[in-house]
């Protein structure tokens, strides 16, 4: 059986100019991943997310839920999936986290690196550009992939 994923990208724009607690700085939906053409390979979802992690990877982002202040537009796009909210992997990541992470550290038997399987060059550079860019205009720490599992 597949594993498949889909997500979103979002950001807190007023977060940069009137702080995070702001009642201007929710969380808003930006762009839909499956816009960005991901894919779902396994040793990239194993690095990122610790999911059908046979690779050995020490995830970046493994199983954190659904973050409690998730914007609208992401939980309405959760509701739409198959299957029960608790059945689903869901987690999330910064791009303050994203930027920070060791993409050269290695899977289990030092084979494969992060960049190798979820880095700028591989399917994956179109949501680091987008994520990128935002944590420019917005702040690093204001920008996050959500992303849920089936």
């Amino acid at each position: 059986m597949s594993t498949e994923f889909a997500g979103m990208i979002e950001c807190r724009p007023g977060a940069r100019l009137w702080g995070p607690d702001d009642e201007d700085s929710r969380w808003q939906a930006a762009i839909d991943v499956l816009h960005l053409n991901t894919g779902n390979a396994y040793a990239a979802l194993a690095c990122l997310f610790g999911v059908r992690n046979s690779f050995g990877f020490l995830p970046l982002a493994e199983d954190r839920g659904m973050p409690h202040d998730a914007s609208e537009g992401v939980r309405t796009e959760y509701a739409g999936y198959p299957g029960a909210p608790d059945e689903r992997g869901t987690t999330w990541i910064t791009w303050a986290e994203l930027a920070a992470a060791d993409w050269d550290g290695t899977d289990r038997d030092g084979t494969l690196t992060r960049r190798e399987v979820a880095g700028d060059a591989t399917h994956w550079g179109p949501v680091w550009t987008v994520m990128r860019v935002l944590g420019e205009l917005h702040g690093a720490q204001n920008v996050r992939l959500v992303v849920w599992f089936f």
